[in-house]
């Protein structure tokens, strides 16, 4: 009994422990949400309530669904500002044709992200390289603080493009408002300053001297800007009413904030639980991501992502479980309905400066100098920077997206094929260009694609294994090994059976090795007279038999081909004499 109240009290203890870590670390995370929100808002042209409202749905979607227990689903600065410039590459003729474009865009983006779950294509987001990443958010973020730039200054601009802002703002140097110019400056200070304190939300903070400031001081003396007022109503369900030919437009365009929500939130969900040794599965994590901008998309709000720098955050202040999701969700509620008089007197000098400090983590250039001291993709990170500053924000991400489609493609195509020999008699077969003394076996050719057989590069991987093939004249065995392909599609399977075809003519034998169980059921399937006992598990078990033919071909001066089949009865006939003499015994 004593054992039982023992164990008891200790489970007690670890769920106050365990609610007490998740309480701190929701509390954490709703003082950087609401900087946030506020900032992201700004990004998209939009009232503050979208972005509350899609950071409410983001986290309380996510922890219905996924199962990272630190990643925090939120508006991200990638997806407002990729929702801005498709939204306004529509032209909509006045603000509410623009948020009904906005929503449109977040509902289609949900349910692409439901339907790439749902047919388990979540690892889709590897193609979209890191050095792409890198140089896309490098870039967006240049693009963001420069659009920032005369909101601090106290300036207005109409130039939309960032070089003629920053030429715009350098030819009315003498327009920038003194106290706006002081205002957004101290921000950003402040903000500097206050990072070297990792438990201080140096976001709030300062929202909060902002606020204390406007309330102090009638700002609007010295000419500066507020937020204004936050209409805080309760958001309907509702799906935009939009002509067909808009949404057909809007599909398009969605999927290019699918590729960066998958892509920004995967790194951020991946990299932490990595950290933790917790195991998260692609698709539902894309399911959760659907769910949760199909939600915020059908209550106006903004797209969400587990966005890095609060996920790290919740991961940070101690997070335990998905509760901290839920109770920053309630805290941040807490805030604005009772704080949304005071949220609207923030500056808006304020505001800008918090959305740089948001982006500065993005402008480290050490991952760009890690590339180039690697001498790997450095260009493939470059042109994805240029893209976005000479074409603007959408069409360089979707530029940039093609870039690294193109260069997995580009990979995928080169036809890299190693020729193998035996490391002295230890039955390793090695790469013979890096192991020049490896043993090579007279009459064999063995050769190992460097790459996976598919549709894409099966045929130039084919062709240059013909080439070898024919550079060595004395070959009558070819074996190749599969090692790097789990599976094979129609197009590879049917290449490999003309390749196998056309050996026979050539009185040559084709042999696979490190055949997986998948292609092997598929091949015998398909050409069972090419390919019985033709299969092996490994490189050695080929060499073995491919000796086998050799021999019996030599020992009666048979062809090769006339030799394999000797070999084939000869197998029949020692199993089924041995089958015999086991009837016979029983």
């Amino acid at each position: 009994m004593q054992d039982y109240l023992s164990i008891k009290t200790q489970l007690l203890a670890a769920v106050r422990r365990l609610s007490a870590a998740d309480a701190l670390a929701g509390l954490s995370v709703a003082f950087i949400l609401l900087p946030e929100a506020v900032a992201y808002a700004a990004i998209a042209h939009l009232p503050i309530q979208h972005a509350i409202t899609a950071a409410l749905v983001g986290l309380i979607c996510y922890a219905c669904v996924g199962k990272s227990h630190f990643a925090i689903v939120a508006p991200t600065s990638s997806a407002a500002a990729l929702l801005v410039a498709v939204v306004l590459s529509l032209h909509p003729v006045d603000m509410k044709t623009a948020q009904d474009f906005g929503a449109a865009l977040v509902i289609l983006t949900g349910l692409g992200l439901i339907v790439v779950a749902k047919v388990g294509l979540g690892r889709l987001s590897a193609f979209v390289s890191r050095p792409v990443l890198h140089g896309f958010s490098f870039a967006l973020a240049v693009t963001i603080i420069i659009k920032q730039l005369p909101v601090v200054l106290g300036l207005k601009v109409g130039a939309s493009d960032s070089f003629l802002i920053i030429v715009e703002v350098i030819q009315h140097a003498h327009e920038w408002g003194l106290w706006s110019t002081v205002i957004g400056c101290s921000a950003l200070i402040l903000l500097w300053i206050l990072k070297r304190w990792r438990n201080v939300p140096g976001a709030f903070v300062v929202l909060i001297l902002g606020i204390g400031l406007s309330e102090t001081v009638n700002i609007a003396d010295f000419n500066i800007t507020t937020v204004g007022t936050l209409l805080l109503t309760p958001p309907g369900l509702s799906v935009p009413q939009l002509p067909m030919e808009k949404w057909l437009q809007l599909a398009e365009l969605a999927c290019g904030l699918l590729v960066i929500i998958v892509a920004e939130s995967w790194g951020s969900i991946r990299s932490l639980s990595l950290l933790h040794g917790n195991v998260i599965e692609p698709n539902r994590e894309l399911l959760a991501l659907g769910t949760a901008n199909l939600v915020s998309g059908l209550f106006q709000g903004m797209p969400v992502g587990a966005g890095f720098s609060a996920s790290t955050a919740n991961e940070q202040a101690g997070a335990q479980s998905k509760m901290a999701g839920l109770i920053a969700a309630a805290v941040l509620l807490l805030m604005v309905v009772f704080g949304k008089g005071s949220i609207a007197h923030i500056p808006a000098p304020i505001v800008a400066a918090a959305v740089i400090n948001a982006l500065s983590h993005a402008l480290n250039p050490q991952a760009l100098i890690h590339l180039w001291r690697m001498d790997r993709d450095q260009y493939l990170a470059l042109a994805a920077i240029l893209a976005v500053l000479v074409f603007g924000l959408l069409h360089g991400m979707l530029i940039a997206v093609g870039l690294s489609l193109a260069s997995a493609i580009r990979s995928f195509s080169q036809p890299v094929v190693r020729e193998l020999a035996e490391l002295g008699h230890s039955r390793d077969y090695v790469d013979r260009e890096n192991h020049p003394n490896a043993r090579i076996h007279k009459k064999l050719l063995i050769l190992r694609p460097e790459e996976p057989l598919f549709f894409a590069s099966v045929e130039g991987i084919l062709a240059e294994i013909q080439r070898r093939l024919t550079s060595v004249s004395d070959v009558e065995i070819l074996i190749i090994s599969l090692e790097q392909s789990a599976n094979l599609d129609s197009t590879a399977a049917e290449c490999l059976i003309e390749l196998a075809d056309e050996l026979k003519r050539q009185n040559k034998v084709l042999l696979l090795a490190r055949v997986k169980d998948r292609i092997r059921r598929l091949l015998l399937k398909l050409a069972k007279e090419q390919f019985k006992d033709k299969l092996f598990w490994s490189v050695e078990d080929a060499v073995v038999t491919a000796k086998q033919i050799r021999q019996v071909s030599v020992s009666r001066h048979w062809p090769i081909k006339q030799g394999m089949k000797r070999l084939k009865r000869k197998r029949f006939r020692v199993r089924f004499l041995g089958n015999k003499k086991k009837s016979q015994r029983r």
